[in-house]
């Protein structure tokens, strides 16, 4: 039914789970930090604009002040790396113009060839009521956040994707406010504890003909 790419995929995605505790004493290495960079990097985002940024936190005095900040959750301190998914709180017309002069230069086209495209997403997202876009902004990380668990798992990598944390002290500890940028989402990433009891625990998960409808 799968050839062995998909049934790796499929296996990789029943063996993640939200680590609830890591072994603080397994880092992640250099190699595969750049490959989980890359694959969110990579992840798709309307029109390709990237509305976001990702902070990487390994500074164990920054991960104590995250901690404190995350109602005191240990993954914070316990994991190797800690991903701050950041989305823009607006969308300058500076921003879609920078992106459109690097497509002209990565796609080797005139400048001039892309302005109406420009033109058509400062209409269609810059123009949009401004109380909508950090949001829209917000649901592209998600994007990103869903590649990094999916890659880590690749990789044999844990990770817990978090909500629970006071956005306003992430936004003043990481210095985002004057950036234009708020925290969204988080995933510590690292290796699981024996300790972690949450690993032994069957994936609950609706049947497929009750998730799916085909019409």
């Amino acid at each position: 039914m799968y050839n062995n790419i998909r049934m790796n995929l499929i296996e990789n995605l029943k063996w993640r789970y939200a680590t609830k505790r890591f072994n603080p004493d397994r880092k992640v290495g250099a190699d595969d930090l750049r490959y989980l960079k890359e694959a969110v990097n990579l992840s798709a985002t309307s029109f390709g604009l990237q509305p976001y940024r990702v902070i990487v936190v390994s500074d164990p005095d920054v991960q104590e002040q995250l901690r404190a900040a995350s109602y005191n959750q240990p993954q914070l301190t316990e994991s190797s790396h800690v991903f701050v998914f950041c989305a823009m709180t607006d969308m300058p017309a500076a921003h879609i113009d920078t992106y459109v002069d690097r497509a002209a230069e990565v796609q080797q086209v005139p400048r001039e060839q892309l302005n109406d495209f420009a033109n058509y997403m400062k209409g269609s997202v810059a123009g949009r009521p401004e109380e909508t876009i950090e949001p829209w902004n917000k649901r592209q990380a998600y994007i990103g956040l869903g590649t990094l668990l999916a890659a880590a798992a690749e990789l044999k990598i844990d990770a817990c994707p978090m909500e629970g944390f006071e956005v306003g002290e992430y936004d003043r500890i990481l210095g985002l406010t004057d950036r234009g940028l708020t925290a969204t989402v988080i995933a510590p990433v690292g290796y699981r504890s024996e300790e972690d009891a949450t690993q032994h625990r069957a994936k609950v998960r609706m049947p497929l003909d009750v998730m799916f409808e085909e019409v």
